[in-house]
């Protein structure tokens, strides 16, 4: 977001409230010449996941943090911004345990261990369990063809699949 500006908005209170004595607002805009809002108000849902890793990150690199979860941090992007938030993933992974939460390609190609998880009704059971295994390569490969196309997934997408993996 080359043109974004985030500006926090301090604004003493009168009496201690809640959340201390002062009010604290973040605003922001996404594009050049854009009047500064209220995040909730001028973020698009990918620009707040944008905003969430990039938060997230820089946090990380100011305390010792041994493990960063992030759930879905990409959630509104694909293309070439999901590719440079799988890099940033990448690069926290070298110095924290980083577990991530994903339906983008981009980003779980990135992996260096790829877990599958699913639900699934036993029969005679009253509930849905949720199940957690470990993909293999080609396991791995098919289930990022199938996030880029449809299941059973096409030629061309195992294909894909095998070059974002390989790309990294």
């Amino acid at each position: 977001m080359a043109n974004a500006r985030l500006e926090v908005d301090f604004k003493p209170l009168t009496q201690p409230g809640p959340n201390g004595l002062d009010e604290v607002r973040f605003l922001f805009s996404a594009n050049k010449g854009g009047k500064l809002q209220s995040i909730k108000d001028a973020a698009s849902g990918g620009e707040m996941s944008r905003l969430a890793l990039v938060t997230k990150s820089l946090v990380a690199s100011a305390m010792e943090l041994p493990t960063l979860i992030f759930d879905e941090i990409d959630a509104g992007v694909s293309g070439d911004v999901a590719q440079k938030m799988g890099r940033i993933l990448t690069d926290l992974s070298t110095h924290h345990q980083v577990v991530v939460i994903t339906h983008s390609p981009q980003v779980a190609s990135r992996a260096h261990r790829h877990y599958f998880v699913y639900k699934t009704d036993k029969q005679g059971a009253e509930r849905t369990i949720t199940q957690v295994r470990e993909l293999n390569k080609e396991q791995r490969v098919k289930a990022i063809a199938t996030m880029l196309s449809q299941n059973p997934p096409s030629d061309s997408a195992l294909k894909n699949a095998r070059e974002l993996i390989e790309a990294v």
